[in-house]
Order: C-alpha cells, then structure tokens, then sequence
C-alpha cells in the first residue's frame, strides 16, 4: 500500500525565500498577518503561532538583525505576487532600436523608401536610429550629412522627437529619434480600438523587413 504523501508547504527549491523549518536562526523579529508588529522572539515560537493559525513563517528581511519574518499563506502570496507581476508585464511595453543607413547623396526615390521605413518604426513605437555613412572625399562635407539628417526629421516630425541630436563618429553621422508622445497616445488608442480586451500589441516587422530597411 503507497505511503500518502506528506502535506509540504515548502516553495520550491529554486525560490530562495526561507520559511517555516528552514528559518535556522534563533530569534525573529514577528510581523503578524495583519501587519502588526509582534516583536522579538524565538523563532520555535514563532513556528508555533504559524501552525496554531493555519500560516506559514515566512522570512521577509532576511539581512536584519534578528532577520524580520512574516505570518501569512505563502502559497496565496506567490500567487498574488505572480499575478501582480504578470499585469505589470502585461502593460509594459518593449521598446526596439531599429537602424536607418544613408548616404550623403542618396537619390530621392531611395530617401522616400527609407523615409517609410522610419514612419513605420515610428508608429510601431520603435526608437530609430539614423546613420549617415560618409566614404571617401564625402568625409570633408559633414553638413550634408547634417543637413539630410535635419530634412528626415522634419518630414517625420509629426511622428517623432529627437532623442539624440546628430553626432559624428568616426566616418559616420548618428541621430536617434523617439516616438513622440502624440504618437504614443494614438498608438495605444488604436490597439484599444482594435483589441478592447488589452491583449498585447502584435509584434515587431520581422527579421527580413528590417534587413532591407537596414541595406
């Protein structure tokens, strides 16, 4: 006949939190599980008042002097503790840097192809980060890169903030740009327009949309 298992209220072992019997220290300083502060005590006593109460003693201060330890239902508080942080989650948005490349003297049908491409980062609400690439002779002209760089914001300006003005490194010019917060706003009115249930937005273009962006 199998031996039933015994009731464990142990977390698992990768969660480090201390409670219950593996709590080895002499003295605890009790918080009840309304809050109230007990004081010091031994911790076998605390032990006791977990058990008369249903609890568990959980550690929640370790490096304290004696460590502070908790009466509560941990099982009832991880799972709360995980649904908070699921929410959070949820309502946290990934922000991806996605890269522009330029020359100084792109012909205009290219600059309107790359000038799409950072419209729809934007409204994606991804940051952009815009690079001119100076070869040659072109290294002894950066105003033109300047210039270009100056020309693309205006034509996103509805759409964008400058995060980062144009600075030069070497043979390149970079510019970061940023969703700007009317943009947010009409993002997130639009995902909620789409999906009245919250769910996350769909995700970012995909590997081979941002290689040719990027070419």
């Amino acid at each position: 006949m199998p031996v039933p298992r015994r009731f464990d209220r142990q977390p698992p072992e990768r969660d480090p939190t201390r409670i219950n019997e593996r709590i080895r220290v002499a003295e605890v300083r009790l918080i009840d599980e309304d809050g109230s502060q007990i004081g010091v005590i031994k911790t076998d006593d605390a032990l006791s008042m977990a058990r008369d109460r249903d609890l568990d003693l959980v550690e929640v201060a370790p490096d304290s002097r004696p460590p502070v330890a908790r009466l509560l239902d941990y099982s009832k508080y991880k799972y709360e503790q995980e649904q908070k942080a699921k929410a959070a989650r949820k309502h946290q948005q990934q922000v991806n840097v996605r890269e522009i490349k330029l020359r100084p003297k792109i012909a205009d049908h290219d600059y309107g192809t790359k000038r799409g491409h950072v419209e729809r980062f934007l409204r994606n609400q991804d940051k952009v980060k815009v690079t001119i690439m100076f070869r040659g002779r072109e290294q002894a002209h950066p105003e033109r890169g300047r210039a270009l760089l100056d020309r693309l914001y205006e034509d996103v300006a509805d759409l964008a903030t400058i995060e980062q003005h144009p600075q030069q490194e070497g043979r390149n010019m970079h510019m970061m740009l940023a969703p700007s917060r009317g943009n947010v706003s009409r993002a997130r009115e639009d995902r909620n327009r789409s999906d009245p249930a919250g769910s996350p937005a769909a995700g970012s273009t995909d590997g081979a949309e941002a290689a040719a962006a990027e070419s």
